[in-house]
């Protein structure tokens, strides 16, 4: 494979915006991840962005790195991706991002990027650089991980339902609210696994671009590994507030029992995708499982209306955010 020849501020510059990215994407998401234990009352906003900004990183010790593989070698031909590639890729998807958190839509992060990445590509190289069989395995998971979480919700809060028929509400409400510590913990873990996994694939794909990796290192550099793992738990800890209130409270009213049930289906649908390889969306499986858990109470718990216009956002996030990267590339041939 061809080696690029870059100076070397170039090269920290992406980097930098990459993590810019991934800063952004925690910033973000930090909702999917707090915004039902808040809603709930269990926890403070600030506690619980600290609780969810901690797991973010402790998933570096618990999941492999299949996501940054799919990302980094498996959606786009290697052979095409040079520092524009990868600089219309991320401000395609940083200004996607941008625009989304500002109208306090729950859009996704990590489809933003496939999108940019896609966009980039094209731009660069026609659709004869794209890898299908990652990209395909990304898009049926747009269906997938929402349809999961809102299969694993609905039927958590049946089995809960049903084992705690003859309890009090309020003994349940107690136990619950002790609980939703752990399933919220754990959903942190899983998008931390996930999310993160996206830039260091990037950077690794960056840095096979230009020589400073192997296309046949099995690892990104350790380096890669800690600095996206720090800048998506810092992105958490400083919060994304405008989406709390939509996952939290618009879609449907959430007790803790709710909360706990939406957090642990949500929880097993990120920790099968990660093992999978698959960058999923966190916002579509949280979103998916708080459907889920409304439904399962009743059909009209659910703001449909709402629901709708996020799933509108899902469905335009790769073209809008493959347009957008698209001139980006432009724009990075004649400053880069």
């Amino acid at each position: 494979m061809h080696t690029l020849q870059i100076s070397i501020y170039v090269l920290v510059f992406l980097i930098a915006l990459a993590l810019v990215f991934d800063f952004m994407n925690g910033f973000h998401d930090a909702a999917n991840a707090i915004a039902t234990v808040v809603s709930t009352g269990v926890l403070k906003p600030q506690q619980a962005v600290a609780m969810a900004a901690l797991f973010n990183f402790i998933a570096i010790a618990v999941f492999q790195l299949h996501v940054a593989a799919t990302v980094g070698k498996g959606t786009i031909d290697p052979n095409v991706v040079d520092h524009y590639v990868v600089f219309g890729a991320l401000v395609g998807a940083i200004c996607w991002n941008i625009l989304t958190w500002y109208y306090g839509i729950p859009s996704s992060s990590s489809h933003a990027l496939i999108g940019g990445l896609v966009g980039a590509a094209v731009a660069k190289a026609g659709t004869g650089s794209l890898i299908s069989a990652g990209l395909i395995k990304t898009i049926a998971f747009i269906v997938l991980s929402p349809l999961l979480g809102f299969v694993f919700g609905s039927i958590m809060m049946v089995l809960v339902s049903w084992i705690f028929v003859r309890s009090t509400p309020r003994k349940v409400d107690k136990w619950f609210r002790r609980l939703q510590l752990v399933s919220a913990s754990m959903y942190s873990l899983g998008h931390g696994g996930n999310d993160a996994q996206k830039t260091i694939g990037i950077i690794w794909m960056l840095l096979i671009a230009t020589g400073f990796s192997q296309s046949t290192d099995t690892l990104p550099p350790w380096w890669v590994i800690i600095s996206c793992y720090s800048a998506i738990s810092l992105g958490t800890l400083f919060g994304g507030w405008r989406i709390v209130k939509t996952m939290g409270q618009k879609i449907t009213k959430l007790k803790p029992v709710g909360g706990f049930c939406a957090e642990t289906g949500g929880a097993i649908t990120l920790f099968l995708a990660t093992m999978l390889g698959v960058p999923v969306s966190t916002t579509h499986t949280i979103t998916g499982a708080i459907v889920g858990v409304g439904a399962a109470r009743r059909v009209s718990a659910v703001r449909w209306g709402v629901a709708g216009n996020i799933v509108w956002a899902w469905v335009l996030t790769i073209p809008a955010s493959a347009f957008m990267a698209a001139i980006a590339w432009w724009i990075g041939k004649h400053i880069l």
